[in-house]
């Protein structure tokens, strides 16, 4: 994404040819790639960890830092050895998503007309705001020390980089859609209906 708006706004005119299929199907292939080696190194580490505290874990899902407090061996170094990886390389993206958005807002800054401004700036911003809550709270679920871990905290972050981001990019990418703007105001006004017609019905 944040490539795909680098691109658009700083080389439009190169727009076809930088991001034609072929450059799109090598981003996606490297996407799900890195997602797939991703699960596979930590699947395999986890099946290798010998469990002794227990089968309940303090979360609404299986997220290798709870499954870690259950493990009672040396491997969780391994463990964590390959978490520094992935960080590492989770860093590596958010760097080149900041380098590209800093190009962008570089470019958007000088356009002289407001409105390119605010349509670029509308594209730009809830893209970099999802991955940075994604990565940010991601990177202090998996990173912050055993001394900061609560029931509590571990699932507010838990929340905020597993739901969080994939539920709400649909309506953020899709709020200049003037359907789904329109769509938006029909529920909200029935809502209002609704809720004013039982209020008056209380009354009566």
């Amino acid at each position: 994404m944040s490539y795909d708006c680098y691109i658009a706004i700083c080389k439009p005119l190169h727009y076809g040819i930088l991001l034609g299929s072929r450059a799109c199907a090598q981003m996606a292939a490297a996407a799900w790639g890195s997602g797939v080696l991703y699960a596979l190194l930590h699947t395999a580490n986890m099946f290798s960890l010998p469990l002794c505290g227990g089968n309940t874990l303090d979360q609404f899902f299986c997220e290798i830092p709870q499954i870690l407090k259950l493990s009672c061996s040396d491997s969780y170094l391994r463990e964590l050895l390959v978490l520094v990886v992935c960080v590492s390389l989770a860093s590596v993206c958010f760097l080149f998503i900041m380098l590209s958005y800093m190009q962008i807002f570089r470019v958007v800054l000088r356009m002289s007309y407001e409105q390119g401004q605010h349509k670029a700036f509308s594209t730009c911003l809830p893209h970099l705001v999802m991955v940075s809550l994604f990565l940010i709270t991601g990177f202090f679920a998996y990173l912050k020390p055993p001394s900061l871990s609560s029931r509590s905290l571990d699932f507010v972050l838990s929340f905020l980089y597993s739901v969080v981001p994939p539920t709400s990019n649909p309506l953020i990418y899709n709020m200049r859609n003037k359907e789904l703007k329109c769509a938006i105001r029909r529920v909200i006004t029935c809502c209002f209906l609704k809720i004013d017609t039982f209020f008056l019905f209380l009354h009566k």
